[in-house]
């Protein structure tokens, strides 16, 4: 790279702040929330949205739970304009809603705005004019007075289009320091000022001061202690709200946002899934559900997430990024063996203890409370998984509780095919390799019947072993039902090998329920399992026993 000394400091920290803020360890209620979305995010778009796509994105707004949102700079564009109007004329508007609409201080541009509200119950008429050391020097070429007479005259014309709508209409009424964060503190106070002087907010009717991170200049704290220096200052401050409006370039976005609420901010503009110039505004989902996972309703409703993802990928023909935050399809995920095994734990743990408190591992939220579900988007498996997570999968979606030594062997077997083919492995690809390769085998040998009874001493069966196709009628005797088949086994094989392990358990809950059975048996120091299904449970554990003594036969074909 090359040399970092044309980069200079363009932020301005603010004197004498006590940064009592820091001492707070949360935000303990949720802020007024603004979606621009249809504004800031849909200027940002490649292709901006149609009228129909707005509308559409509107009335998804609205169904999550906004009660402002921003449609526009109507007097930008014919779309804009006729957005609005639309909105407007057609009824759509709830009347618990309040839209928000942009304007710059030039008069031409705001009686038209006050145009496109004809109508409105209730409207936020948000004026703006950029007051950076940078936009005053390289753009206006103006003087610090100048700049403020620039948004006097936007406030005073705001004012005087008001009192000419008459009571028809409820405006309420937003100014923005555009690029504050390039502004001088106290510069940008003595603006915000003037434009509270003029506007005269009361109980009923209050102003909104919007202190936008236009451009990200510096770290999250320097923002707060900004947006604390303004909350400690401005005039008429309990009749004032305070928005904040932060952009993404430093990647600062939500912190800027949490830092600033502590600070003072009462209010938050922003778009679901972060949208908007450059890297976009703060994203609104992430910073609810930040407040969600420590236990503040966010009052906006997320409990579909996949669905309005859906939404907002149609009308901007933008895409969620697979880790976005919450919202991404992978966000949930676990590929890591050591991570789904302990989610896997963690949830085994909450079904014992009985207990509503969300603390399972790697997960910060309850996937099903945003609409995302368990099997499809937690444990997922590849080569790196593990014998946890694995195991998860087959004993939650498919109620196959494989023995822990078990889940070691079926976990490198599934790593592996997974590695060779160089693919994830969907839940019932994982249950189809398990069926194929670990249940009722019969490669080499097999037992079609098998009859015992208790005698004295021990079990005696009779069992039709077949092997090598020959079949062969074995009268057997050992210390169990189990032991007695193995022992006509061996005689027909004519091998000692150990039957080291037996497991069972029902696969359904009716009358009429499968039995699986689990075995292992060991030969010259190895290992080989097996697994059983039938609705006779004998049965069950004999194919078992068969499937795991063909394992051994195949990985020792050259003494058989």
């Amino acid at each position: 790279m090359k040399g970092t000394d044309k980069y200079i400091k363009q932020f301005f920290a603010p004197k004498g702040v006590k940064m009592e803020w820091m001492k707070k360890e949360y935000i303990d209620k949720p802020p007024i929330w603004c979606s621009v979305d249809l504004r800031d995010g849909n200027q940002a778009l490649i292709i901006p949205m149609s009228l129909e796509e707005k509308l559409e994105f509107f009335k998804l707004l609205c169904e999550v739970g906004f009660k402002e949102i921003e449609v526009g700079f109507p007097a930008a564009s014919e779309t804009e304009y006729e957005f609005c109007r639309a909105l407007i004329e057609r009824g759509l508007i709830p009347d618990d809603v309040t839209i928000q609409v942009l304007t710059q201080s030039r008069e031409h541009i705001i009686k038209k705005t006050f145009e496109a509200l004809k109508g409105v119950k209730r409207a936020v008429v948000h004026l703006y004019n950029s007051t950076s050391v940078a936009q005053r020097e390289q753009v206006f070429k103006k003087s610090k007075e100048e700049i403020i007479d620039i948004a006097r005259f936007g406030a005073k014309l705001c004012k005087e289009y008001r009192e000419r709508a008459g009571e028809e209409s409820e405006f309420v009424f937003e100014y923005s320091p555009e690029s504050f964060t390039g502004t001088e503190p106290e510069f940008a106070l003595e603006i915000c000022n003037e434009v509270i002087k003029i506007w005269e907010p009361t109980p009923e009717r209050k102003v909104i001061i919007n202190l936008p991170v236009t451009v990200s200049h510096s770290m999250p704290h320097i923002y707060a202690a900004q947006v604390e220096y303004m909350s400690e200052n401005l005039l008429n401050r309990e009749n004032v709200i305070i928005s904040l409006h932060p952009h993404n370039d430093r990647g600062c976005a939500v912190a800027d946002s949490e830092m600033g609420l502590l600070a003072g901010g009462d209010r938050i503009e922003g778009t679901l899934f972060g949208n908007g110039e450059r890297t976009g505004n703060v994203d609104i989902i992430t910073l609810a559900l930040n407040m969600y996972s420590q236990g503040v309703d966010p009052a906006l409703n997320f409990e579909n997430l996949p669905a309005i993802t859906e939404v907002y990928e149609k009308v901007t023909r933008m895409r969620v990024y697979e880790r976005q935050p919450y919202s991404g399809q992978l966000v949930f995920a676990a590929f890591s063996g050591s991570h789904q095994d302990a989610i896997a734990k963690g949830m085994k743990y909450r079904e014992s203890t009985n207990t509503n408190v969300w603390n399972v591992p790697y997960l910060p939220i309850d996937p099903t409370d945003i609409g995302r579900a368990y099997e499809a988007d937690v444990i997922r498996i590849n080569s790196q998984s593990g014998k946890g997570g694995i195991g998860y999968i087959l004993e939650t979606q498919f109620n196959m509780d494989l023995p822990k030594k078990m889940r070691e062997v079926f976990g490198y077997h599934i790593k592996s095919i997974s590695d060779h083919s160089h693919r994830e492995l969907q839940p019932t690809e994982v249950y189809d390799i398990l069926i194929r390769d670990f249940v009722n085998k019969k490669d080499y040998i097999a037992v079609d019947k098998a009859v015992v009874k208790d005698v004295d001493g021990g079990v005696e069966a009779e069992v039709d072993v077949k092997y090598n196709g020959k079949l062969s009628k074995v009268h057997s005797k050992g210390n169990g039902r189990l032991d007695s088949v193995s022992c006509a086994i061996k005689e027909v094989l004519g091998v000692d090998f150990t039957l080291e392990s037996y497991n069972q358990h029902a696969i359904d809950e009716k009358s009429t329920s499968r039995a699986a059975s689990y075995v292992s048996v060991s030969y010259k120091g190895n290992t080989y399992w097996g697994i059983g299904i039938d609705s006779d449970i004998m049965m069950s554990s004999v194919y078992a026993l068969v499937t795991a003594v063909n394992a051994m036969i195949a990985k020792n074909a050259q003494e058989f």
